[in-house]
């Protein structure tokens, strides 16, 4: 049985929900009579109703989600979607193509009442129509944003390959003539089409939130691909002869050598978008078939500096804030690359900075300015390493000092001396567990004695994908599911895919992680020389949640999918 509300007239609907009077709904109604039109755009006109609140009670009296303006309204990314309604017939019928998914094409009205236009839809993409409510203007916009990047895009790359579609520019760079070949590359590289092309590639990342950029090139083709949350996406490419012009705007924007083509070069250039700057960070390398380039995205108003609002667990997140302002020893954070570190790093150090607190960083490279700390950046062609400026630090009075990475011997005997005379140390160490990190510290030439007294906590952390909120589907666990990973809950979720996530099934990460605090059983146990299984599963006596128990625990919340937190902790339970 349906519940009552579906069966409620529009004007009904509205009334019920405080939104208009019945003395307003007399008044369009009589309107309505007198000139005809739909209850809901006269209430907008006679100004008693907005026209968001008129299409939600339309779409909640259809039964229709209602798509509002935003991440809403955003075409899935990588579906050509563009190809099924093109932009005059968007634009003229107020529709937006959302996503595709086995035959059924989402798409934004205004009126899916509408069914000639239903039908229309249905006979030009050969899809079934499964339509969401928006409002004309909202759509209006998402049209004139979505068509309007896809011609600028395809108008860019139609323009490049005019301006360079003949072979023999590239053949000229083998000549003996080099300094024309360089200039003439120079030249096509800063062409309005080539810098529109490649200022689209970036946008178009930082919008999708993606973290690097990869441009490779292959024998008949180049792959354009972005990273977003932690895995790689194809993205439709340019032509393979416009690699060479791509290639030399970006080392142009970063300020490389364009000329150079054997070596690898690292770079760096500042983009703004809106009213926020984004730092890209570039790397090249010579392939078999050219120079591919990555840019890391550094998007510094993306990045929440709080460790309450990483994911950690409520336990683990106690266990660090105590640990954080023990008065001097070593707090140390493990895991591999991309594994969120750094970040957690600056995070607490926005946590404890304060006037009261002379705090210095070494790094390579700084990724974040924070207000209050003194950060250095290594510069090794200068004697600037990680040693050097430690050893200058203890002279500046610090009560904190952070070290980007223990890389060698002298830098973790340092860190270990400055935690053992009253100073607290924060660093990161590439251990894949956080008690292997005792054994790395020994194995690198630090005696057990010096490490026993010197450590505060380890932490270990991992960043998992966290399902999408709009789409996930529940299932019910197995029973060989619940007995052998141990699952104490009968609903756990899945991945499906919609607008909202790019048809990805996953939107934004959160970290899991454990927590090891030294206590004096671990200390007799690391003056032992014990293996890190020893040190593992004394750790586990007093109370630590792994990894995988961590993972396990946003499987249980609904946070993120089972395959995806075995991916991502497999090999350390």
């Amino acid at each position: 049985m349906f519940p009552k509300e579906k069966y409620l007239r529009l004007g009904e609907l509205l009334v019920k929900e405080g939104l208009i009077t019945q003395v307003q709904l007399d008044q369009a109604i009589r309107v309505q009579r007198q000139d005809g039109g739909r209850l809901g755009e006269i209430l907008v006109k006679l100004g008693i109703l907005k026209e968001e609140q008129a299409v939600a009670a339309l779409g909640k009296q259809l039964n229709i989600p209602y798509f509002s303006q935003g991440s809403e309204l955003k075409p899935a990314m990588d579906q050509n979607l563009s190809s099924f309604i093109p932009k005059d017939f968007a634009a003229k019928n107020t529709v937006l193509p959302l996503s595709h998914t086995l035959g059924s094409l989402t798409v934004a009205m205004f009126d899916p009442l509408d069914l000639i236009l239903v039908d229309n839809l249905r006979k030009l993409t050969g899809c079934d129509i499964n339509p969401v409510i928006a409002t004309k203007s909202d759509i209006g916009k998402a049209i004139e944003k979505f068509y309007g990047k896809s011609k600028i895009f395809e108008e860019a790359v139609e323009a490049s390959y005019d301006i360079i579609s003949d072979e023999a520019v590239f053949e000229s760079l083998e000549t003996s003539d080099e300094e024309l070949s360089l200039d003439k590359l120079i030249a096509r590289a800063e062409e309005a089409p080539v810098v529109k092309l490649v200022d689209l590639i970036i946008r178009q990342a930082i919008e999708e939130h993606a973290s690097d950029i990869h441009i490779e090139p292959y024998k008949d083709r180049i792959s354009l691909r972005y990273r977003i949350d932690g895995k790689l996406y194809e993205i439709p490419p340019p032509a393979k002869h416009l690699h060479l012009p791509i290639i030399s705007r970006v080392k142009i924007l970063s300020k490389l050598d364009i000329a150079e083509k054997r070596l690898p070069q690292d770079g760096a250039f500042l983009v703004r978008m809106e009213d926020r700057s984004v730092d890209l960070r570039v790397s090249t390398i010579p392939t078999i078939y050219g120079e591919k380039v990555v840019l890391r995205i550094l998007d510094r108003s993306a990045v929440v500096l709080d460790i309450g609002q990483l994911g950690f667990d409520l336990k683990q997140l106690e266990q660090m804030r105590k640990a954080i302002i023990a008065p001097y020893g070593l707090v140390l954070l493990t895991g591999p690359t991309g594994s969120g570190k750094t970040t957690t790093l600056y995070a607490i150090l926005n946590e404890i900075k304060g006037p009261t607190k002379n705090i210095i960083t070494i790094e390579d490279p700084v990724e974040y300015k924070l207000e209050g700390v003194s950060q250095v950046q290594v510069k090794p062609e200068i004697g600037l390493t990680f040693a050097s400026a430690l050893r200058s630090f203890l002279r500046q009075d610090p009560d904190v000092m952070l070290v980007g990475e223990v890389r060698d011997l002298e830098t973790a005997q340092i860190c270990i001396r400055s935690a053992l005379t009253g100073h607290l140390v924060l660093s990161t160490l590439h251990t894949n567990d956080a008690s292997s990190a005792v054994n790395r510290l020994i194995d690198i030439g630090i005696e057990p004695y010096m490490v026993a007294p010197s450590i505060v906590a380890i932490i270990a952390q991992r960043l998992l994908r966290k399902l999408c909120p709009e789409c996930k589907e529940a299932y019910e666990a197995s029973e060989e599911q619940k007995k052998k990973l141990n699952i104490k809950t009968d609903l756990i979720y899945k991945p499906k895919g919609c607008s909202k996530c790019n048809q990805i099934g996953y939107r934004g990460r959160s970290c899991i992680s454990e927590v090891l605090v030294v206590n004096e059983e671990m200390r007799d146990l690391i003056g032992q020389r014990v293996s890190f299984q020893r040190i593992r599963d004394a750790a586990k006596e007093a109370g630590m949640q792994t990894l995988y128990e961590t993972g396990l625990k946003k499987v249980e919340e609904g946070v993120t999918s089972l395959e995806e937190a075995l991916s991502v902790t497999i090999g350390v339970e």
